[in-house]
């Protein structure tokens, strides 16, 4: 009997969004046909219903597998019906219950359910259980203050752990998921449980919503603070008759243009950009990149430009106090003056300086600006290959600036400074573009009157700037850019001119820089061309000048520690100072030697003589060529020994040793890569000497390319290689025909020591290298 009053048949109402926890009253609208036809049926019977949450609210024809199993039997109190056919109804929760079947789906759903079983008894854990629920509810309701006081004092007072659970559950604001697990629990114990977690769980999502608020709160009243003292500052300007620091900036940048003399087309584009930074917010972050554009058009400089000095003597007289010889770069530049002088609005001329390191390419451009009376910028290239380096950012990135060429027309405040590019074979390009196509709009002279810059966006006027730009070799240089510059080599310096750079330049610096006065240190002109020949290997004089700075720390040593008052330094004592010897200087052969030929070779670091030795074995007619050779140099060996085969009647050479010797030929310091043409000749003579046994005079050195018939071809380098010659003592050199007119290139005091043998043909040169009489 007992189990059959636990079971009944009732109506069910499905609910959407809403769950409603028995001793809970509550309105309902209800709309669908078959959830009013359950409260029609309900309102015919007791007035019960059973109410039960959809699993989807969005679900408008629920079946079996929508609903949840487990609701609350409900007792309505009050229906209402409103237009549109909707019905207000007012419910209370009466018990738990669960759906045991399904009897019906139309005109509404009946189920028969089941109602759970409440227990009141209190044991000592459902006393502490209501405790702990109660006191944090209380916490609760004051944090979320989204409850009445009032509930809480109801609350309190209820005795029941079943109704005290439901009751909270349905002030609580819990996900549904939620709420429906605490309408399942049947157990009291684990109810009350399960309410305390989730309790806790939204105390502490109260708690850190109530610090994000704090935190929003303050720093708007920082906002606001800080406005309502600023609108107030402004006020007491404004009654002062003060301009506040704004108005002020934006008045002192439209003086700012107005002075700077800024072409038509600039000056409409600053005060627009003035106009925009007057109506924007003052915290806005564009106003700063506004600003800094603003700066950069009032600080270039415009239509400001110095006064070149014409005064030629002067400027020779410059030239020739910062640098020893050069008279053709020095020619170069008094040209320029002299046509300056004479036309007024001469295009700034594209130098390029190509040359060894240590020549003085950069301390020229230096030179040049001086003598010209004009403002110096160098900008470095090496390694560049970003494209915005030249021609800037465009104002939308963060971070935005003009390129250098810009930078460095700011640095010199004038249109028409000397702007040296250093090291423009060093260039490199990658995904950010190709610096050296952006260098054309630049160094263009048909161009740059017009360059225009990412960041700035106004052309600018670059015709009147001098470039200058210096490279260690011209074949690094792409070929645009090459094709705008004027070349001017500079190959190096001779013995003689690093003698007296050093003791006109050099030594004097040194000097200054290590504290030495010229009575304390004195090197003498053997020793300084002593540490030229065997201390130092290049074209230039950087390293001379490394060592003559390493002699001055050895002086000022020995004169701080009482040594000596004067330190004198001769070509006898300078290994004392400088140590051993680093190179072997040239020396021409001792004696006529058969096979081994002197050749002139030029490298990077100037002229070298070279020793070519060739000697016959006994073998089946092989070539074997060594001395770290290059392909040229390989090919040349292979054209002299083709070229002394066919000559080897009129050699007096056995016609058929190539079938029964072997032929070596070597070229010494094998460490040493060497390649180029100018060993052709020298090949010929050193084959044709070991194999007629003929030898070869020992003051005689040689340069030139061989072909197969025996034509001598003219060779490059022949300055520095006629230096290597007259410094390895040579009296006799042999040069092809056609290298005649470099010979205008050599200093006159070379020349004059030594005997030049203008060749076209083998013949004229085995005639002259080889000694007649056999040894």
């Amino acid at each position: 009997m007992e189990q059959q009053e636990n079971v009944r048949q009732l109506p069910l109402l499905p609910l959407r969004g809403v769950l409603v926890f028995p001793y809970m009253v509550i309105h309902l609208d209800v709309g669908r046909d078959r959830s009013v036809a359950a409260i029609d049926e309900a309102m015919i019977n007791d007035r019960e219903i059973f109410l039960t949450m959809q699993k989807e609210a969005q679900t408008d024809e629920p079946n079996e597998e929508d609903i949840y199993t487990t609701g609350t039997v409900a007792e309505i109190k009050q229906l209402l019906k409103l237009p549109g056919g909707t019905i207000r109804v007012l419910v209370e929760g009466v018990a738990r219950a669960r759906i045991k079947h399904y009897l019906e789906k139309e005109p509404y759903i009946k189920v028969e359910i089941e109602l759970q079983p409440e227990s009141n008894e209190k044991s000592v854990e459902i006393e502490a259980l209501m405790r702990s629920l109660v006191d944090k509810f209380e916490r609760y309701v004051k944090m979320s203050k989204k409850v009445s006081p009032e509930t809480v004092v109801s609350v309190v007072t209820i005795e029941e752990p079943e109704r005290l659970a439901d009751v909270i559950a349905s002030h609580l604001s819990l996900k549904l998921t939620d709420k429906q697990r605490v309408l399942e629990a049947v157990d009291v114990s684990e109810r009350l449980e399960l309410l305390c977690n989730l309790l806790a769980n939204e105390m502490e999502i109260l708690e850190l919503e109530r610090k994000i608020n704090m935190r929003v709160r303050k720093q708007m009243e920082k906002t606001q603070k800080e406005y309502y003292l600023r609108e107030q500052m402004k006020a007491i300007q404004k009654e002062l008759g003060d301009k506040d620091d704004r108005a002020a900036e934006v008045e002192e940048l439209r003086e700012k243009i107005e002075k700077a003399r800024l072409p038509k087309e600039v000056k409409e584009k600053a005060l627009k950009e003035v106009d925009r930074l007057d109506k924007m917010p003052p915290m806005v972050a564009e106003a700063t990149v506004v600003r800094n554009y603003l700066d950069w058009l009032v600080a270039l400089p415009w239509s400001k430009q110095t006064k070149d000095r014409l005064d030629i003597e002067l400027a020779e007289k410059i030239l020739n106090e910062d640098h020893y010889g050069l008279k053709e770069v020095k020619d170069r530049i008094l040209e320029y003056l002299a046509i300056r002088k004479l036309a007024k609005k001469l295009k700034g001329p594209i130098i390029c300086f190509v040359g060894p390191p240590g020549v003085g390419k950069t301390s020229l451009a230096k030179s040049i600006a001086r003598s010209l009376n004009r403002k110096f910028i160098r900008m470095s290239l090496g390694g560049v290959r970003d494209e915005a380096e030249i021609r800037g950012h465009r104002r939308t990135y963060v971070g935005a600036m003009p390129g250098r060429v810009m930078q460095g027309l700011r640095q010199a405040g004038s249109r028409n400074p000397v702007f040296l590019m250093d090291e423009i074979d060093k260039m490199s390009m990658d995904f950010r573009g190709d610096p050296s196509s952006a260098l054309l709009e630049v160094l263009d002279p048909e161009q740059n009157h017009t360059f225009s810059d990412h960041y700035i966006e106004n052309s600018f006027d670059l015709s009147q700037v001098l470039f200058i730009t210096t490279a260690n070799v011209q074949y690094n240089i792409p070929r645009p850019l090459l094709d705008r510059m004027e070349i001017i080599y500079i190959g190096g310096y001779t013995e003689h001119e690093k003698v007296k750079i050093a003791e006109k330049h050099l030594l004097k610096k040194q000097l200054d820089e290590h504290g030495l006065e010229d009575k304390q240190l004195d090197i003498s002109e053997n020793a300084l061309r002593k540490m030229i020949r065997e201390y130092t290997r290049e074209s230039g004089v950087r390293n001379l000048e490394r060592t003559i700075a390493t002699v001055c720390r050895k002086a000022a040593r020995d004169i701080v520690a009482g040594k000596s008052d004067r330190v004198l330094v001769s070509a006898g004592n300078l290994e004392k100072y400088l140590g051993i010897p680093q190179y072997r200087f040239g020396v021409a052969e001792k004696e006529d030697v058969v096979g081994v030929t002197t050749g002139l070779a030029w490298t990077q670091v100037g002229g070298e003589v070279l020793s070519v030795e060739a000697t016959v074995l006994k073998g089946k007619g092989g070539l074997t060529l060594t001395g770290k050779l290059g392909d040229v140099m390989k090919e040349s060996a292979q054209a002299s020994f083709s070229y002394v085969r066919s000559k080897a009647a009129d050699l007096g050479i056995k016609e058929n040793f190539h079938e029964t010797s072997d032929i070596h030929i070597h070229v010494p310091e094998g460490a040493i890569p060497k390649d180029g043409p100018s060993a052709g000749i020298t090949m010929a003579t050193a084959l044709a000497s070991s194999l007629s046994g003929k030898a070869v005079r020992k003051d005689v050195a040689m340069t030139g390319e061989i072909t197969l018939r025996g034509r001598v071809l003219p060779v490059g380098g022949i300055k520095e290689k006629l230096l290597a010659a007259h410094r390895a003592g040579v009296k006799t050199v042999i040069l092809p025909r056609d290298n005649k007119r470099q010979l205008e290139e050599v200093p006159t005091n070379v020349k004059r020591k030594l005997n030049f043998v203008l060749v076209e043909h083998m013949d004229e040169v085995l005639a002259e290298a080889l000694v007649n009489d056999a040894h």
